[in-house]
């Protein structure tokens, strides 16, 4: 059944799909759902409450026509006030944080929104802080108005009249956990409020990060400024409370470590075939933390908040996750030992030719071994140390053909071969091994590939 046509981009806002994970919660005795929000038209979920805050200030006069929306954002809320700003006439402004990912302000930009970058590390109430600044800015632009997502209730109010039911109807009633990541607070405690009156007995499990106060806040009703520190999870935790967070309302907070939340979120894609962000992995990480407080019959929601694509440069980037100690250390193959000269042709010598021009080959070129090869096989190879040592006993062989003196043909492997492998293949009788990519390409891996690949590994 084909969906009715829309009036405009906001009227498709809602109403994403529910999706069973299958890979990754294999192992767990219940079943889980991923509330795929991707698919609202700003991808993330965060377009249910922009279009609720813009709505409700319309109405009470907050946000007078050809208006100015001020607001601090890490990109997803901005998308969705820019979307719903271009259909209704407003301008934007925005506010975020210099630890967000490049992709999350150049899509803000695109729809034509102003983004000013403040630094993360400093205190919500220093004047350089992304709250102060919008708050400054709210001020001194006129006809402006700041949603406040943090604490504006029309947040939570979007997910009690939309997410809620939804999830309620799509499980049928069957949920008994709804895990998310908590930030403004606003999905998890409308949600959760929604589905608790429907069934007190449903359990609402916040993710929280490491140097967030969620989770001590929850178990001591201290906020602990121990607790706060810079972290790199994107869109939960925050060092302050948010109106928005009804602590009450959620059961348990899972904390999970950057590192364990940025390799899930890679899980995800791979495993699942969900293109989601850095928040649902960490949703994911946390569930699968809490595995034993689930049985059978169980039914988990889990929401899904945004799209990978507002994370290629960081957690789907191998040098980002590298540089960050977070890419878990696999063992060089083949493929990867050849990766800085793959594009190279191999050199090789024929059987018929000259010492002479074997030795002018590698001098030409600075290479210390070269396949021999007799039309389209591989029949031997050469190593200047033994060449070398035969020019010393006698000179005169430079003028005889190379298979007459040529040595053993290197070995070959295969792409997937081990690094380890691979080198008790060189010895010092046998300087190389080839290797044909998938492609039919014939290429080298010499002691010097070895080293770089022993040399990456330590990095």
């Amino acid at each position: 059944m084909y969906q009715k046509i829309s009036n405009n981009i906001l009227e498709t806002i809602g109403n994403t799909p529910m999706v069973k994970i299958n890979s990754i919660t294999k192992d767990l005795p219940c079943t889980v759902y991923a509330k795929v929000e991707t698919t609202n038209p700003g991808n993330s979920i965060k377009d249910r409450m922009a279009l609720k805050m813009i709505e409700d200030a319309e109405k009470d006069g907050r946000l007078k026509p050809g208006g100015t929306i001020i607001e601090g954002t890490s990109g997803n809320t901005g998308m969705g006030l820019a979307i719903a700003a271009i259909i209704k006439g407003y301008k934007c402004i925005f506010t975020t944080t210099d630890k967000q990912s490049k992709e999350k302000v150049d899509a803000l930009r695109a729809f034509g929104a102003e983004v000013v970058v403040c630094p993360t590390d400093v205190e919500p109430e220093d004047p350089k802080s992304y709250y102060s600044v919008s708050s400054r800015l709210v001020k001194e632009v006129p006809n402006s108005w700041k949603p406040n997502q943090y604490d504006n209730k029309s947040n939570s109010v979007a997910h009690y009249e939309q997410t809620g039911p939804e999830i309620w109807e799509q499980t049928e009633g069957k949920i008994t956990h709804l895990v998310v990541g908590v930030g403004t607070g606003g999905t998890i405690s409308g949600t959760g409020k929604y589905l608790k009156e429907k069934n007190p007995n449903i359990k609402v499990l916040g993710i929280d990060t490491y140097g967030s106060i969620f989770k001590k806040l929850k178990e001591t009703g201290i906020i602990d400024k121990n607790e706060i520190y810079p972290y790199i999870t994107e869109g939960i935790g925050e060092d302050f409370l948010p109106e928005n967070v009804d602590i009450n309302l959620i059961d348990h907070f899972e904390k999970v470590t950057d590192r364990d939340a940025a390799i899930m979120t890679r899980r995800i894609p791979r495993e699942e075939g969900i293109f989601a962000g850095n928040s649902a992995g960490s949703a994911m990480a946390g569930l699968m933390q809490m595995k034993d407080m689930f049985k059978p019959g169980d039914v988990v929601v889990v929401i899904f908040h945004d799209h990978g694509t507002r994370y290629l440069g960081k957690m789907f980037n191998d040098d980002w996750m590298r540089d960050r100690g977070f890419l878990e250390i696999k063992k060089p193959k083949a493929i990867d030992l050849i990766s800085s000269h793959k594009n190279q042709k191999l050199l090789t010598v024929e059987a018929n030719a000259s010492v002479s021009d074997a030795l002018s080959t590698m001098n030409k070129y600075g290479i210390s071994q070269i396949p021999v090869k007799d039309g389209n096989q591989f029949v031997g190879s050469l190593n200047d140390s033994f060449l070398f040592s035969k020019l010393i006993e006698d000179s005169s062989i430079k003028n005889k053909t190379v298979k007459d003196v040529m040595q053993a043909p290197f070995p070959f492997v295969t792409d997937q071969t081990l690094m380890e492998d691979i080198s008790k293949l060189i010895t010092k009788e046998n300087n190389a091994v080839l290797m044909t990519d998938l492609a039919g390409t014939t290429h080298i891996i010499t002691k010097h590939d070895l080293i770089q690949g022993i040399s990456q590994m330590s990095n």
